[in-house]
């Protein structure tokens, strides 16, 4: 004999406001890819580190990013409208670093690190990437702390196949 147990009720559970220091700790367990996002045009250059990158559709071909709207970049990437995602190598450590802002260097400065190039949408572009991948802005929201950008893909540069950069447990690793 089988006894039939009705679902927990979901009200009190979807009524209470969960903890953003939990949210932050389980999500930190999850380990993600390391991008630097970069950007340049008539706002200037200006880039940041960035896990928060997802792909979202192949056609038309684009990905989701995700930043902190208290950024000193995200205005300067919507300004110009476009924008390079740059998915980094074991070794590129020192480049998330400065570009998530812990190595006080600011704006173009942040572009003293590393090996960069222009992309073939001229935007800087990490010599060093895994991929690199070319967007224009077709969406932009701000969803509360965040504004969630979603860039058509124009163009994908393949870098050289190496281990890639992660970040999980609030630090930096490599596969």
């Amino acid at each position: 004999m089988m006894l039939k147990v009705p679902p927990p009720s979901l009200d009190s559970a979807l009524d209470t406001e969960l903890d953003p220091a939990l949210f932050r700790e389980g999500m930190s367990r999850v380990a993600g890819a390391v991008h630097v996002v970069t950007t340049d045009g008539p706002a200037g250059p200006a880039g940041f580190t960035a896990t928060a990158v997802t792909p979202v559709t192949d056609t038309p071909p684009s990905l989701l990013v995700c930043v902190n709207s208290s950024g000193r970049s995200i205005k300067t990437l919507l300004q110009n409208g476009v924008f390079c995602v740059s998915t980094l190598g074991a070794d590129d450590e020192l480049v998330a670093e400065t570009f998530a802002g812990r190595r006080d260097l600011n704006g173009p400065d942040r572009f003293t690190v590393g090996t960069w190039d222009r992309s073939k949408a001229d935007q800087p572009r990490l010599k060093t990437n895994l991929v690199a991948f070319d967007c224009k802005v077709s969406d932009a929201r701000l969803v509360a702390t965040h504004h969630v950008i979603i860039g058509e893909i124009i163009a994908v540069t393949l870098g050289e196949r190496r281990s890639p950069l992660i970040y999980q447990g609030r630090s930096y690793h490599r596969l």
